[in-house]
């Protein structure tokens, strides 16, 4: 992870850009450039994603992403000041077709490994699409009450049978999953948000159409679904009961967490004795 200059052949690591007045940080002026943004105003896209990740992870990041100003050749700009955990979650959260964000993710990856942190750069997006299937699973809940289900274990199954051709039981058993499992903390990143799709599409047309009664709810949820797996089939070429699953989430979660920890205790610095 490093930047080049025109003028200097030295290549400049991520390490280089570090302040420390007590608190260490980097600028997410810095950051971006770093990682192939062109101004801030797209990076902070990125920034917004690592704050809703550091929520879902009970993260306080009012800490980590803190608006700041800089004074750049006299002029005083907006900007952030990140620590190394926000750093690292903005980064893993960039988009890796970019050449430098790739690089960046290689960096991360080799250099947190004092803080256990191994995941994936995929391990961000599927902690907010889990949280957003959960809202929206709520959202259909409440609707499809509204609209007259009276048995929703019934609803939600149809929705599976859509989806992956047998209910929600039947896939925890081709999966190897214990009964009380819950089939999304071991779904990867594209089957999370297929699901998703399928929760709020199956809300849209419910309120849209006006459907009503159980048959005709449980009816548009296996359409809707259906609808789903022919495009998940279609782009990976995998029935969606047969897409890979991943580390499951709640583990994921825990290391994010004791990584952060240590890199907090890693650029703290330790106070001198009185």
């Amino acid at each position: 992870m490093s930047q080049l200059s025109a003028f200097d052949p030295t290549p400049l690591s991520f390490e280089d850009f570090r302040h420390d007045n007590g608190d260490v940080y980097w600028w997410a002026s810095d950051l971006l450039k770093m990682v192939g943004y062109k101004d801030m105003l797209s990076f902070e896209k990125v920034l917004d994603k690592a704050t809703k990740a550091m929520i879902s992870l009970g993260i306080p990041h009012y800490k980590n992403i803190v608006l700041a100003e800089r004074d750049v050749d006299g002029v005083r700009t907006k900007d952030f000041k990140l620590t190394r955990f926000a750093c690292y979650i903005a980064v893993m959260n960039g988009n890796p077709s970019k050449p430098e964000v790739a690089a960046a993710q290689s960096y991360f990856a080799q250099q947190t490994r004092q803080f256990e942190l191994q995941q994936g750069s995929n391990e961000v997006d599927r902690l907010l699409i889990r949280d957003e299937l959960t809202e929206g699973n709520k959202v259909l809940s409440s609707t499809a009450h509204r609209a007259g289900v009276e048995d929703f274990a019934r609803f939600q199954d149809a929705g599976y049978l859509g989806l992956y051709n047998m209910q929600a039981w039947q896939l925890k058993g081709r999966r190897g999953l214990d009964k009380k499992a819950n089939l999304a903390d071991h779904m990867g990143r594209t089957e999370l948000a297929a699901d998703l799709f399928r929760v709020t599409q199956t809300e849209e047309r419910i309120r849209n159409k006006g459907i009503r009664g159980q048959a005709a709810l449980e009816q548009t949820h296996r359409d809707v679904g259906r609808e789903v797996r022919e495009i998940v089939k279609r782009n990976t070429g995998n029935a969606p009961e047969n897409l890979p699953q991943e580390k499951q989430l709640p583990e994921v979660k825990k290391q994010l967490k004791k990584g952060y920890t240590k890199m907090v205790k890693a650029d703290t610095k330790k106070k001198p004795k009185k």
